[in-house]
């Protein structure tokens, strides 16, 4: 099958698989899947006009409210958390979609950029995770806890999400205003400055408006080695912001495209609907199982799989 927009020739049973794959595993730490889904389009399919970071976007919004939808049922959507994480997010990526189309139409360019901010944060997690607690362990008490209770209701549990029922009280918040963001998480306390979250986020809105991941690779990271909240309330938040933001940035590079009729802007909407229906279904199984896996193999995942992103990118920009 021909994609026009595209420009490529590709088996529409291909996308979809794909997605599948690289989403079941990523949502498990709040990411979309989408930024491994952008080498795979440059490197293998040929796809490198700037509407590759527009389509990317597309599979965010196809793909994300699954994952979503599944933490929302299980109580462990932090919303003030996710709030700051749009606010922060949104003026970002307009001026990242600009940036891109304007600035940066050249793959190899944007390529380095991605590695370099995505080596830093894989290298900061690969640091926290060589540097063991005293006790051995990533976990902390609270992430303990929750893995108990699910060992021991599971089957209750279970039962719960299959009926209309409220979602599990695993997060209470406490506090939500311009200074500081609180809540507990099976009566562990965290908290995080919200304009801290807010700086973080317009950084990361530019840096995902530019290539098209949405963010949650990143932002996910950050809330996790610098902020230290644990990565079972993190990934629920990462995910509705990137869900949020990628609409945002795929209405604004549809926008910019009357105004670059030599260029190929808007995104390739059949191409990002197939790979959004295959993530979709690897979003919602990879949030359900990310509750049995230790937050320890959830944070190496996370740290291969950007940093093998970061390897591919800087490969491409010294290659040939």
């Amino acid at each position: 099958m021909f994609f026009e927009t595209a420009g490529i020739e590709i088996a529409p049973w291909i996308p979809p698989l794909v997605a599948f794959t690289i989403s079941f595993f990523t949502s498990m730490g709040g990411v979309s899947g989408a930024f491994l889904l952008l080498p795979f389009q440059m490197s293998f399919l040929g796809y490198t006009n700037p509407s590759v970071s527009a389509t990317n976007q597309l599979f965010n919004i196809v793909a994300i409210p699954s994952g979503v939808y599944r933490y929302f049922r299980e109580g462990r959507m932090v919303w003030p958390l996710t709030w700051a994480v749009i606010i922060g997010t949104l003026p970002g990526v307009f001026i990242g979609a600009f940036v891109r189309v304007a600035f940066l139409p050249d793959p190899r360019h944007f390529k380095l950029f991605a590695a370099l901010v995505l080596l830093y944060i894989g290298l900061r997690i690969l640091r926290d995770l060589v540097l063991k607690s005293p006790e051995g362990s990533d976990k902390t008490t609270a992430e303990k806890r929750f893995q108990y209770l699910v060992r021991q209701h599971r089957n209750k549990i279970d039962a719960r999400l299959t009926e209309d029922s409220e979602p599990l009280p695993a997060v209470k918040v406490t506090q939500f205003n311009l200074k500081k963001i609180g809540y507990d998480f099976y009566g562990e306390h965290y908290e995080a400055p919200t304009w801290g979250i807010f700086i973080l986020s317009f950084v990361v809105g530019i840096v995902g408006g530019i290539y098209g991941i949405g963010g949650g690779a990143i932002i996910a990271p950050f809330f996790i080695s610098f902020f230290r909240l644990p990565v079972y309330t993190v990934a629920g938040a990462a995910l509705m912001g990137t869900f949020v933001t990628s609409i945002a940035g795929v209405s604004f590079y549809q926008g910019l495209a009357p105004f670059y009729p030599t260029m190929s802007v808007a995104p390739d909407w059949f191409l990002g609907i197939l790979f959004g229906i295959g993530g979709m279904g690897g979003m919602y199984l990879g949030a359900r199982c990310q509750k049995f896996v230790p937050a320890k193999a959830i944070k190496w995942m996370l740290c291969a799989v950007i940093l093998f992103t970061a390897g591919k990118y800087i490969a491409a920009f010294w290659g040939p």
